[in-house]
């Protein structure tokens, strides 16, 4: 067997055998029914018109107003851009870095790898850099919250119509768009491109040997890249293992998984009490200051004939937040204790965690637009206040949480059955 046809299981480590899918359908690891990997279209002209277009349409997104206000003969509009930077002269640096990181860096980062390595291998050669940036489109797509940010755009539009007449731009249609265009795009799977770029002619790295395929010995101890899913040997004489195609660092589990978990949801819980204690924002009218908060915005919101969206800002920003740090809280404290307990439904949990995890950006998300659209001069003017901060820091905090556990470790005092691990 070649290291091309093994795959592993990201969540449980089990080693299977990679046999083609045909578009549309999925591989399932048969130990903790994770998705291994899907069946995609693997034609490079296809990936690079649709990645092309996401361009564009990113483009227009980003400088283009996404919603007008107007009241009593003034007016206000904001762009994506815009709304970053009111943030950052007001004082909210950190929070303005975060959203220009999520939204527009590494959306874009993602967009202009994919395009220019689908685009190189349309032409049948293999770019320079293309390990680095396919890595590069793999950490991107764990950040990028392109999704959350068009549902908060759509809560704030909602929000505003009692304020004020709300007027519809094209930076509102381009973000649909590119919220449906990126569901796409996420399709087009690294691993997928690196064994098609694989076998092409083009550089490589300068300290790397020309790299070829070669058969696993029986018995052989083996490790898994996470980045360009190669399985090879355990070198036991070296001391840092690196992959062979990609040159990615190899480990067999995340160094010291449980540990980094525990000191980033610590941190996480501390800051959860100021952010929802803390004003959001601060609002400033004719008829003087009003400080709001998470839960006051989950109110105004039920009072004001939205019960829906009051829902959804409560689990995004309240139930959520709650659930992760009690859920990563147990998954490292069995892991600390090598439980076997119900290993299947911890994975399970664990996967829920990661996907409901940028989730709780939302609030961030309505703040930065309402504090931009909101400038009314002497009629209104809302700025945030310091519990964005500190809620915008849980957020963070809890993500690389859940990036530092290793979903492995669940697994590892389960009896095996005979099948092989990484």
């Amino acid at each position: 067997m070649h290291r091309y046809d093994l795959i592993s299981c990201h969540d449980c480590g089990v080693l299977h055998q990679r046999r083609p899918l045909r578009p549309r359908e999925k591989a399932r690891c048969v130990r903790c029914r994770s998705i291994l990997y899907r069946g995609i279209h693997s034609d490079a002209n296809r990936m690079a018109a649709i990645t092309l277009g996401a361009v564009f349409v990113f483009l227009i997104a980003q400088f283009f107003p996404i919603v007008e206000l107007e009241v009593n003969g003034y007016s206000s509009s904001a762009t994506l851009l815009g709304a970053i930077r009111v943030l950052w002269s007001e004082g909210m640096q950190l929070v303005a870095a975060v959203v220009f990181l999520f939204t527009m860096v590494l959306p874009a980062v993602e967009l202009g790898a994919l395009l220019y390595v689908t685009l190189s291998l349309r032409e049948g050669r293999r770019p320079p850099g293309f390990d680095h940036l396919l890595r590069a489109v793999g950490l991107a797509r764990r950040w990028g919250m392109t999704e959350v940010l068009m549902i908060g755009i759509l809560i704030t539009i909602v929000k505003m119509t009692s304020l004020a007449q709300v007027l519809v731009q094209p930076g509102l249609f381009a973000f649909g768009a590119l919220t449906l265009m990126l569901a796409v795009v996420v399709s087009f799977d690294p691993k997928i491109l690196w064994n098609i770029g694989e076998h092409l002619p083009g550089p490589r790295r300068a300290a790397q040997q020309p790299f070829r395929y070669a058969a696993l010995a029986k018995g052989a101890p083996l490790l898994a890249c996470h980045s360009c899913g190669l399985v090879e040997s355990l070198k036991r004489t070296v001391r840092h293992q690196y992959c062979a195609r990609c040159g990615a660092r190899l480990h067999r589990r995340h160094p010291d998984s449980v540990g980094r978990t525990w000191a980033f949801l610590l941190a996480a819980a501390i800051l959860y009490i100021p952010a929802n204690l803390l004003p959001v924002m601060y609002t400033h009218s004719l008829f003087g200051q009003e400080d709001d908060t998470i839960i006051s915005g989950v109110v105004y919101f039920w009072t004001s004939g939205s019960p829906a969206l009051a829902a959804i800002i409560f689990v995004a920003s309240i139930v959520v937040p709650v659930l992760k740090l009690a859920a990563l809280a147990l998954l490292a404290w069995t892991a600390q204790r090598r439980s076997r307990w119900r290993p299947l439904q911890r994975t399970l949990l664990y996967r829920i965690v990661e996907f409901v995890g940028r989730w709780s950006m939302l609030d961030i998300f309505v703040i930065t637009l309402t504090v931009a659209l909101v400038r009314f001069q002497s009629l209104a003017v809302i700025t945030a206040g310091p519990g964005a901060l500190a809620f915008c820091a849980v957020v963070v905090l809890t993500m690389i949480a859940s990036m530092q556990f290793d979903p492995r470790l669940i697994w590892d005092p389960v009896d095996t059955h005979g099948e092989k691990h990484v």
